[in-house]
């Protein structure tokens, strides 16, 4: 059932004194992520509530949020904000891509890689303030996106390994709420041992930096950095993946444990992954394609998506206006 509730308080004086109209805002709440509670989105309404003209909707199943945020487009709302896990903010960014409708983000899941990139706290309650902060001060920006296959993500697409992990986590999607970061290691596990082939490539990533074709067990596709969260602790692959500049394929040449623990240890510590014989790293990539002859699993911004056996990569600049978040 979709549930819409509306606050009004227009002509609200901001910051130098002006009276500034009211902005029109779609609040778009997964109620079923991890970190989003009937008490702060209670909180987070009144907080967005305050100059602004506020309507919130519950989605309850997958794509509900893009017809959302398409409806609240086609309607000329000023912003649309995502409150829920990462798989929420990307069917909202895809909703208002292209149009004059501001994307905002709020954190709601158990990982929130977008929204702590952009500097915003863990804790939805905490990270409201620095959103509210952003729309005041009429802080939006443009920004690129990926865009594969007729979808858009915000941050990274996972092709592989990468991506049956996230499909065996889904398989238990009624613990991710409770368990979080430990589900991923056991899924991880579980995937690397028992369901995932090691014995030889996957498919074969063509970019538009590089002559040859490369064989991969595993890609992620980076539109920002880090490609996720462990903890507190970034894993940062690539530094040049970032808001302004195109994308970045990072392909993983082998599936033995030693080499993909070394691999990721550096990555831990900061800096980036650097090309190797383990590794391939190409940036500021405007295009790419993933093929196979055989199916692939693939993800978006850590939802997923199913088998294919071609990918095609573009960098979208300037694809969705993005309200930044300030601290005051």
């Amino acid at each position: 059932m979709q549930h819409c509730y509306r606050a009004v308080a227009r002509g609200t004086k901001r910051g130098d004194g002006d009276n500034v109209a009211a902005l029109r805002i779609l609040l778009v709440v997964n109620a079923f992520a991890s970190s989003v509670t009937a008490r702060n989105t209670v909180v987070v309404h009144r907080a967005l509530s305050q100059g602004n003209e506020v309507e919130i909707v519950e989605t309850n199943r997958r794509g509900h949020a893009i017809r959302f945020a398409q409806d609240a487009a086609r309607r000329g709302v000023d912003v649309v904000i995502g409150f829920g896990g990462d798989g929420t903010l990307n069917e909202v960014a895809t909703g208002v891509a292209g149009t004059n409708t501001a994307l905002g983000t709020l954190p709601g899941g158990s990982t929130n890689v977008f929204a702590r990139t952009l500097g915003m706290p863990n804790d939805p309650v905490a990270a409201v303030r620095l959103l509210a902060n952003g729309i005041a001060a009429h802080d939006i920006r443009p920004i690129g996106l990926g865009h594969v296959n007729g979808r858009y993500f915000c941050f990274h697409t996972g092709i592989g390994y990468d991506a049956a992990v996230v499909r065996e986590v889904e398989r238990r999607a009624g613990m991710k709420r409770w368990l979080g970061h430990p589900l991923f290691i056991y899924a991880s596990l579980r995937t690397w041992m028992s369901h995932y082939d090691r014995s030889e490539p996957h498919f074969q990533v063509s970019t538009s930096t590089a002559s040859d074709t490369i064989d991969g067990y595993f890609t992620i596709v980076l539109n920002t950095n880090p490609y996720t969260y462990l903890g507190n602790r970034p894993l940062d692959l690539s530094p040049a993946a970032t808001l302004d500049r195109g994308l970045v394929a990072v392909t993983f040449k082998t599936l033995k444990v030693g080499a993909i623990l070394r691999a990721l240890g550096g990555a831990l510590r900061g800096g980036g992954m650097k090309p190797s014989g383990v590794v391939d790293v190409q940036t500021d990539l405007s295009c790419l394609s993933v093929t196979s002859a055989r199916p692939f699993p693939f993800q978006l911004d850590g939802d997923y998506l199913g088998e294919t056996l071609e990918l095609r990569f573009e960098h979208r600049p300037n694809a969705v206006k993005l309200v930044y978040p300030s601290p005051s």
